[in-house]
């Protein structure tokens, strides 16, 4: 996504399609997931409830949609300048994850569903790019593990399996990630007698 270019408009959604993913998104943090309805949506969005269906047919679509956008929308990351600066970022997308856990939980498990149209964050592409840039040593099958490694860190999945195993301290969560992507980036910084 480019800077100041809608979320929406990145993704190819439609304004009825982004009205129905932000109703969806109000509805979860207020109520919980479980407890949206399709009828719910669509009052919530303005509209009738065959057009949330016309543009989602099942709650399966309409959830996977959400973590999609919420990913641009919601959870928005700023770009990294260079592949050292991701732990800082991993730590910010945490707290962010943090502060709003149940859209956070949705995105996981939309995740965990597995859809192409669900993109990676952040961004595997600019990561990839980054490693090239800078470390011009490291091998193409290392960098693609690399890149899938750090993508996966920096996610709703990684938060929530974070927060279940660490605990609900938001700054213990991000110092976990965060040293995580450290840990990955580690090898990296070798001497360049050591490589």
């Amino acid at each position: 996504m480019t800077a100041g270019q809608d979320p929406a408009e990145s993704l190819g959604l439609s304004r009825t399609q982004a009205r129905i993913l932000s109703a969806f998104a109000e509805l979860v943090e207020e109520l919980g997931s479980d407890d949206v309805s399709f009828r719910l949506v669509a009052r919530r969005a303005g509209m009738g409830e065959r057009t949330v269906f016309r543009h989602y047919g099942t709650r399966g679509e309409l959830q996977l949609a959400a973590a999609s956008w919420l990913e641009h929308a919601v959870f928005t990351r700023r770009s990294a300048e260079s592949i050292f600066d991701l732990p800082l970022i991993v730590r910010e997308s945490m707290e962010a994850y943090a502060r709003r856990p149940e859209l956070a939980h949705l995105a996981a498990e939309a995740a965990t569903r597995g859809d192409a149209g669900l993109g990676t964050a952040p961004d595997a592409a600019r990561l990839d790019e980054l490693i090239r840039q800078e470390t011009p040593w490291v091998g193409a099958q290392e960098r693609a593990g690399l890149v899938a490694a750090l993508c996966h860190l920096d996610s709703a999945s990684s938060w929530v399996a974070l927060d279940r195993q660490v605990g609900p301290e938001v700054r213990d969560v991000a110092d976990a990630a965060g040293w995580a992507a450290e840990a990955l980036l580690d090898a990296l910084r070798a001497p360049a007698g050591d490589r």
